[in-house]
């Protein structure tokens, strides 16, 4: 296939929206970069981390203030290894039901023991956590089980529009406004 700017140096007659078909990412293979790519690399905030006696309300705040929608939980002892997750979902589902459940502690209502990843782990293995768990965040751990960040669908959303930027950045603002292709003789 002629990429864009090839036509010219192939001697070929280039007319007005007759661009031909776009080449994502620049010609890149989106699925290998996405298995070959570690999270370490992939741009995100870092974790904010409660302990588990943290109550729902300092937790809510310190989500509001830090602009997140999970904090990690980690033990008090000096090892600060992860022992939970607490998220919206978390809040939603099990919090909120609970009579007075802004003063009890986080731990009572946070995902225990969560899945987790490594920095150096590949991105597929956060999409397929994500898909397969229905996750929209996964803490990543060091070898010792103590947090090393957190990465959000959202971070992998970025990652992926970084991948093909000029494609998804250059979109219409409503798919009814793109031009599709027509066959032949149309």
């Amino acid at each position: 296939m002629i990429e864009r700017g090839e036509e010219a140096e192939a001697g070929l007659e280039v007319l007005e929206g007759d661009e031909g078909e776009l080449s994502i990412g620049r010609g890149r293979d989106v699925g290998r970069v996405i298995l070959q790519t570690p999270i370490a690399e992939v741009k995100r905030s870092p974790a904010v981390a409660v302990r588990p006696d943290t109550s729902v309300a300092e937790a809510l705040e310190l989500m509001r203030k830090k602009r997140v929608s999970a904090v990690v939980v980690v033990e008090r002892r000096k090892a600060r290894r992860l022992v939970g997750i607490f998220t919206e979902r978390d809040l939603v589902s099990r919090a909120l039901p609970a009579r007075g459940f802004a003063r009890a502690a986080v731990s009572r209502f946070m995902t225990p023991d969560p899945e987790t990843l490594r920095p150096e782990d590949p991105v597929a293995y956060a999409l397929n956590k994500m898909s397969v768990g229905r996750f929209r965040h996964v803490p990543l751990v060091d070898g010792a089980g103590r947090p090393a960040g957190m990465i959000s669908i959202r971070d992998i959303a970025d990652f992926l529009v970084e991948l093909c930027p000029e494609e998804i950045l250059n979109l219409p603002p409503e798919p009814a406004l793109a031009e599709h292709p027509r066959s032949e003789g149309e």
